[in-house]
């Protein structure tokens, strides 16, 4: 192991919360009289603030359309996703074999910090991390690294000691903004071809063989 620590993205990169993210859409559009989206154009936004989303999917640049959006999403999305959410497999896996290797691990997400820890409490994961920076803990979202660089403070780390594992390339930019090791996770709608204007270390189609690769 040649990382102190290793970090996350959550979102199709450790669980699926799709299904309410898709509801918390359809909920959200219809109450502003907006189509209801394409499920697969849903998936496709996983992994960007929600405002951003939102305009991408509508073409309405008004950012109090945007906010009031993101209200309406979480009254449906934030109590499906707590109910919903199914962890990938090998994720239970790879985070216990980094808590017994000594390695720290942590989620940076532009989900909301309170969403992820009450997803993950009741599933036995939290106790296997060493933080959870969620999006309303900073001021700009990923592809900035704010979120990373946090987190890798936090830690009593440099960006050069850590490996970020993600699902998009807005987390492979992250990455390489912050200065540190970046390993895509095809668990996602991203295809491996999209990571290779990215330094990727390496990419790997699931959790298991993150986990090998590791040596974990």
């Amino acid at each position: 192991m040649q990382y102190r620590a290793v970090l996350f993205d959550f979102d199709f990169t450790l669980g699926d919360a799709s299904e309410a993210i898709i509801a918390g859409f359809r909920h959200g559009f219809a109450a502003l009289g907006y189509p209801v989206p394409d499920d697969n154009a849903v998936r496709r936004t996983i992994g960007t603030p929600l405002e951003d989303a939102f305009a991408q999917l509508t073409g309405c640049p008004d950012r109090a359309q945007g906010v009031r959006f993101h209200e309406l999403f979480t009254e449906v999305a934030v109590p499906m996703q707590i109910q919903c959410t199914k962890l990938f497999p090998g994720a239970v896996e790879l985070l216990t074999a980094l808590k017994e290797a000594g390695v720290p691990a942590a989620i940076v997400s532009t989900k909301r910090a309170q969403t992820l820890r009450s997803v993950l409490e009741p599933r036995g994961v939290l106790p296997l991390l060493a933080s959870v920076t969620g999006g309303e803990m900073v001021k700009h979202h990923k592809p900035d690294p704010e979120g990373l660089l946090a987190a890798v403070a936090g830690l009593g780390l440099t960006p050069r000691e850590v490996l970020y594992c993600g699902d998009t390339v807005i987390d492979a930019e992250t990455a390489q903004r912050a200065g540190a090791d970046f390993c895509a996770v095809l668990n996602g709608t991203t295809p491996a071809d999209d990571f290779a204007a990215f330094p990727a270390v390496h990419i790997s189609p699931d959790l298991p063989d993150l986990r090998a690769w590791l040596g974990l």
